[in-house]
């Protein structure tokens, strides 16, 4: 309410002698207040320029988003309301959250991490051992056999794409020159089961088993490849639900992404110092820290199988007695010294943060109740914990304590709950608000080419005005309906669920790009597929597109919306009839438009320590070298890329994008 009248204020009074001093105190007072409250300000006191201000592409309103005919600017999502009763030192909370999402020990394998699928404009643009043939969904959709390149490691080319060949791209209804339902995805971990973490050890240690879902050549492992494809990470905390179907909800209960609709989940609280309680917790606007519980135990992307998040937080500790220093973070990694949130912890030319344990970080960033405590938790064969006492040593970190696999520290088991709010305050850095499209909202005219003009005048008005009706599912400025913004008073546990059910809050059935017997997405079945409307910002940076990566280009993309969609043989829409220059228009504004330069050349917030990636194997499709291991069924030598450490100022020459398209 105070920034209400302070902005009456403002406009009151700004042609009088007077508002040459109440304009400054007024616009002093609403940013400081509106801050404060955790957010940043988009008083938009000048109107949009055409044609932002007569949009015809409309969603239906909303509560938060009235007047999508007339849309704010990019404003920031409000932190959890109540993340205070966790945090201690945000500044902490955010070098925590950056280093565990970079670091490679975080993968059973000491190899894969969040990052291994987001590195390149939070996306991933690799192109060998990416193709997943239809396995890890339903397991009565369940399909081991590779179509496109005709086995595992397979490395793609341009000329596989689009997935949905038609001999006439403008014509749905023209011959089907080929057609699969293999997805263009990102390669993660090979198939083994956990038989332990050791702490102060990166690798777990697991015993590989023969591949059920196909990845295999000539009978020897090969790294899995996830079942959709990875979306970026930039600018996800706009998103009210994450993943494409949704399934991380937008409150995070400390343990997994399934939010306040799993009333077990508990976290320990110390309520004293020798006495445990097991808690539920509820943080709002935390759909990222949901996000964050379930990749690190995907067997497709960072775990073995069987792997907790209690047994994670335990390898990054050190036995009493033994010769085992604890993992230090990023310690098989270089960190750039201008690394705009580690660069002050770098050390420089050796890898590794001068922050010597996570156990650090969580002390420094969460209240004592959430991580101090003087008992320990027991899990038995079936999964139930226990809390016994321990022996006080005085020491408050966790490095030297001794304890049986079974046997967790309240440290260990609140890793899911310190892991979540931490990469969510990282991701949420990730915002690239600063595009050609934001400046020219902003009133700088001249920010967009008139190429790039018309392809906005293509994007926001509807068939009947000569546009594409882009904005009616990739609604600015998010460029998503399925926002935090327009789905305010919204829940997931609103009885219909219709956060998923209701298409206006940005999640949409049988759109068309492939058949619900390929995936359902939140369908839940073969017989409709459910699927939320992607976020644009980048899209120029983070080919392939859709959830099965089936398209490779933004001109595949523009012509099948152009055709009317239908490639998954169902439901058609309105064919748009776009001429060649508005299609060339429309890919100009989507591609260069919306491209912030920080996240094409890596300058801060989107700098990053060095990354080992897997990137196929040695070989192809046909053939693959074992690499030696003793564990079980033979793998194949990894063949690893180096992304190199980028400090706060970037890069000059950018990475090239998928395939070099």
């Amino acid at each position: 309410m105070l920034i209400l009248i302070l902005l009456w204020i403002y406009l009151r009074y700004k042609t009088t002698i007077i508002s040459r001093y109440l304009r400054p105190l007024a616009i002093f007072v609403i940013v400081s207040v509106a801050i404060a409250g955790g957010g940043i300000v988009s008083a938009q006191v000048t109107p949009n320029p055409a044609p932002l201000n007569n949009i015809t592409s409309l969603p239906l309103p909303t509560p938060g988003d009235p007047n999508p005919a007339n849309p704010p600017l990019l404003t920031a999502v409000a932190q959890p309301s109540n993340l205070a009763d966790f945090v201690d030192d945000q500044t902490a909370l955010l070098k925590l959250g950056k280093a565990l999402f970079w670091d490679m020990q975080l993968g059973s394998d000491g190899v894969q991490s969040c990052a291994s699928c987001h590195f390149h404009a939070g996306a991933d643009n690799r192109s060998k051992n990416q193709i997943n043939p239809g396995s890890g969904l339903l397991e009565s959709l369940k399909d081991i056999t590779f179509q496109v390149g005709g086995g595992a490691n397979y490395q793609l080319t341009a000329a596989d794409f689009p997935f949905h060949k038609l001999a006439d791209p403008n014509d749905r209804t023209s011959t089907v020159i080929s057609d699969t339902n293999d997805i263009a995805s990102s390669q993660g971990v090979f198939n083994s089961v956990l038989k332990n973490t050791v702490p102060g050890q990166a690798v777990d240690s697991t015993t590989s088993e023969p591949d059920p879902d196909g990845f295999q050549v000539n009978g020897i492992n090969v790294r899995r490849v996830a079942p959709r494809n990875s979306p970026t990470v930039i600018n996800a905390i706009f998103n009210k639900l994450q993943f494409w179907d949704g399934r991380a909800k937008e409150i995070f209960n400390g343990v997994n992404p399934k939010g306040a609709t799993d009333l077990s989940a508990k976290v320990y609280k110390a309520t004293k110092p020798k006495e445990l309680t097991a808690v539920s917790v509820s943080l709002n606007n935390s759909s990222i820290a949901s996000l964050v519980t379930g990749p690190l135990l995907s067997e497709f992307e960072t775990s073995a199988d069987g792997r907790t998040l209690p047994q994670i937080g335990a390898k990054f500790l050190r036995k009493k007695g033994q010769k085992i220093k604890s993992l230090r973070p990023l310690a098989k990694q270089l960190v750039d010294p201008q690394d705009s949130v580690l660069g002050s912890d770098s050390r420089s030319r050796q890898p590794g943060l001068k922050i010597a344990s996570y156990d650090q970080l969580i002390r420094k960033a969460f209240k004592k109740q959430w991580w101090k405590s003087n008992s320990i938790i027991q899990v038995d064969s079936k999964g139930t914990p226990t809390i016994l006492a321990k022996n006080d040593d005085g020491n408050e970190s966790e490095e030297g304590q001794t304890l049986p696999a079974n046997q967790f520290s309240l440290r260990d088991w609140n890793f899911s709950l310190f892991s979540g709010l931490a990469m969510q305050k990282y991701i949420s850095t990730l915002v690239s608000d600063k595009t050609p499209f934001d400046q020219f909202q902003a009133g700088n005219t001249n920010a967009l080419t008139d190429q790039e003009k018309s392809g906005l005048s293509v994007f926001v008005n509807n068939g009947v005005n000569g546009g594409g009706s882009c904005n009616v599912c990739h609604a600015i400025p998010e460029f998503t309906t399925a926002s935090v913004r327009r789905t305010t008073g919204v829940a997931s546990t609103d009885s219909t669920d219709p956060l998923i059910n209701n298409p206006t809050n940005g999640f949409f059935p049988n759109f068309g790009v492939t058949p619900a017997s390929n995936d359902p997405g939140a369908g839940k079945d073969s017989t409709r597929s459910v699927f939320k409307a992607p976020a644009l910002r980048n899209i120029g940076l983070t080919a392939p597109y859709m959830h099965n990566g089936g398209m490779a280009t933004l001109e595949q993309v523009v012509d099948f919306y152009n055709r009317g969609r239908g490639d998954d043989g169902g439901r058609n829409a309105p064919v748009l009839n776009l001429t060649d220059t508005q299609k060339a228009d429309l890919v100009a504004f989507l591609k260069n438009g919306l491209t912030d330069q920080r996240v094409l050349l890596e300058k801060a917030p989107f700098d990053h320590p060095q990354l080992f990636i897997p990137n196929g194997h040695p070989g192809n499709q046909n053939s693959v070298t074992a690499s030696g291991n003793t564990n079980g069924t033979p793998t194949a030598t990894d063949q690893l890329v180096e992304i190199p450490a980028v400090g706060r100022n970037g890069v000059t020459n950018p990475k090239p994008n998928f395939l070099g398209l």
